[in-house]
């Protein structure tokens, strides 16, 4: 489990690509300290599990299935990424709870830079609609963002400077492509609310009255 503060900025440093998988080593520092091999990182916000390292790197082996739903295929020799271990039952919880579990690609549409405001517009795919909320949470590359301005198929962000700058948002471009984690108690409502045994009894306006939206 993960907050969404992202840590530290990694560089990946190898990729080796087998067998329709992938084992990727990351340069960092701060993720290190007590490390063990089976810990898990979350690299982009895709929780992995540690299988070795290093004075200043380590490595893991990311499946079919994380290459499937992550932008893992695109990465490069040098590229940035957010790097988060996981939370400890004494920390604080600053972000919001989030699983490591990537729900999909999502594409960079646009970057407006206002003086000390950065916004970013997000597009997202259709079938994580309902998962998509005004004031909501989301994480996207692994950080715990709060979404405004929702439309069918896009949001945006609003970064503080520290955001920006402690994050492999700073890196990013128009066109590139960042993974997303809807918010794990959007999941289970819209899962709740499809059901026909209880369509009738819960309504997003019963859910709104009572502060969950």
């Amino acid at each position: 489990m993960f907050t969404g503060l992202i840590q530290e900025i990694g560089t990946i440093k190898e990729i080796n690509a087998v067998d329709g998988a992938m084992y990727l080593s990351i340069t960092c520092s701060k993720v290190l300290n007590e490390l063990k091999i089976g810990d898990s990182i979350a690299i982009n916000g895709a929780c992995q599990t540690v299988i070795n390292f290093d004075c200043n790197s380590f490595r893991v082996f990311a499946s079919s299935e994380t290459l499937k739903v992550t932008n893992f295929n695109k990465f490069v020799i040098g590229e940035k990424v957010n790097l988060e271990r996981t939370l400890r039952l004494c920390d604080r919880l600053d972000g919001h709870i989030v699983s490591g579990h990537i729900d999909g690609i999502a594409n960079i549409k646009n970057i407006l830079n206002n003086g000390q405001n950065t916004t970013i517009t997000i597009e997202f795919p259709n079938n994580l609609t309902k998962q998509i909320v005004n004031k909501g949470s989301v994480t996207i590359d692994g950080i715990s963002l709060t979404v405004i301005n929702v439309t069918t198929n896009t949001f945006d962000i609003a970064l503080i400077p520290h955001t920006l700058n402690s994050t492999n948002l700073q890196y990013k471009n128009v066109g590139d492509t960042v993974n997303i984690e809807t918010d794990v108690i959007a999941k289970y409502v819209e899962k709740y609310l499809s059901s026909n045994n209880n369509s009738n009894n819960i309504t997003m306006d019963l859910l709104e009255r009572n502060g969950f939206l």
